[in-house]
């Protein structure tokens, strides 16, 4: 069997052994479950999903490409909403990843080891134009080096092949030549359908705001009865559904307590801890680092997000442990927040602090947490792909 054939075989194994665990409905322990196991109804298929991840602890093998240099290349924000780029590609090139690969005829995926973020940051200061000419012309570049110097890209037309970037401008590397990217793997917190993000092929990860000296938010655990406020929310008018949440709710009423700008005596993370739900509007782009802000303290996130595609929604139900509210019913939030039963929302919040353990970073990284679930979202689109011998 050549190179391929061997991998093909081995994630047909895969599949097999995926199809029997949701038939069977049982659990196989995996090498490195910790005690973990999923199960509940925060997950579509739990059966589906842990026998994914073991098959995943087993056979996954990610290849790096060593080309290019830093910063553009290999580098990336480790901090702030960016961050998840960095730390995802320094975990993958830190050699303590069990998933890299010694050699390119192993691995059953390719990470292209480029950061939007730096090239924004390096090639657009001063800021100029807002052309994405020249964040095109990089990423077009790099591949059509790895294309000429390998065979891997041209076997799958890039099927293969994933990038990660949570700026903003990340999807628009696709615009320059639509065709080159038809089934290139794109995962950006910038999930947005109404622009192109294509959920069966991308994937959509959580934004995520990083502390320098952390890996996240401070985790907050009061409980529900404790939880004074119905509904929080404090930030810019960024975007138009911001501009409309503020426009209905800033400052008018005590149970929904929407600020754009917050008092500095009060504190952010605690008025969050201290809410039932904490609303989380998109901004200029539909993801918002709240979710994930609001699942570590503990607040059932309330969604209002137009074309949002969500993070993780392979495996995870997010109607399980959040409230979605189309940009259209901002006037009635209170109204629908307070149509949610006492059982229900306790429910709810308690799905929050289950699901936790997926929103979190860890380096190294640990089974079921942010980065192997990034990991498991790109490696579900792989075994939707039959490569050609």
């Amino acid at each position: 069997m050549s190179n391929l054939e061997r991998i093909e075989a081995d994630l047909a194994r895969a599949r097999d052994a995926i199809r029997k665990a949701v038939q069977a409905k049982n659990h196989s322990k995996g090498n490195d479950d910790q005690g973990f196991i999923p199960t509940g109804s925060i997950y579509r298929n739990a059966h589906s999903f842990h026998q994914s991840h073991v098959e995943m602890e087993k056979r996954l093998k990610v290849w790096i490409y060593r080309e290019g240099e830093a910063p553009l290349v290999h580098d990336g924000p480790l901090n702030n909403i960016y961050g998840i780029e960095g730390q995802f590609i320094d975990e993958m090139e830190s050699g303590k990843s069990r998933f890299m690969a010694r050699h390119p005829d192993e691995a059953n995926l390719f990470l292209i080891p480029i950061s939007v973020a730096n090239i924004v940051n390096t090639l657009y200061k001063p800021l100029v134009t807002y052309s994405r000419d020249q964040l095109q012309r990089v990423v077009l570049d790099y591949i059509g080096i790895i294309s000429e110097r390998y065979p891997y890209w041209n076997r799958s037309q890039g099927a293969d092949h994933f990038l990660v970037s949570c700026h903003d401008w990340a999807p628009d590397i696709s615009e320059a030549n639509p065709k080159l990217y038809d089934k290139f793997i794109r995962v950006l917190c910038n999930a947005n359908t109404s622009e192109g993000f294509k959920p069966q092929r991308d994937v959509s990860i959580p934004e995520i705001n990083i502390p320098y000296g952390k890996l996240g938010p401070t985790p907050q655990s009061t409980s529900p009865d404790k939880r004074s406020i119905l509904a929080f929310f404090a930030g810019g008018a960024h975007g138009n559904i911001r501009h409309i949440l503020l426009e209905h709710w800033k400052d008018k009423d005590n149970e929904v307590q929407v600020h754009e700008y917050l008092d500095k005596k009060k504190n952010y993370f605690k008025l969050m801890g201290k809410s039932k739900f904490c609303l989380c509007p998109s901004g200029y782009e539909v993801a918002s680092a709240r979710v994930v802000t609001a699942i570590s303290v503990g607040c059932v996130p309330v969604l209002i997000s137009d074309y949002y595609a969500l993070p993780f929604s392979d495996v995870l139900d997010w109607t399980k442990f959040s409230v979605y509210i189309p940009s259209e019913k901002i006037p009635e939030i209170k109204t629908i927040l307070k149509g949610i039963s006492p059982k229900r929302y306790l429910k709810l919040q308690k799905r929050v602090t289950e699901v936790h353990r997926h929103f979190m970073i860890h380096r190294p990284a640990q089974p079921y947490d942010m980065i192997h679930m990034l990991l498991h979202s790109v490696w579900l689109r792989r075994l939707d792909v039959l490569l050609p011998s």
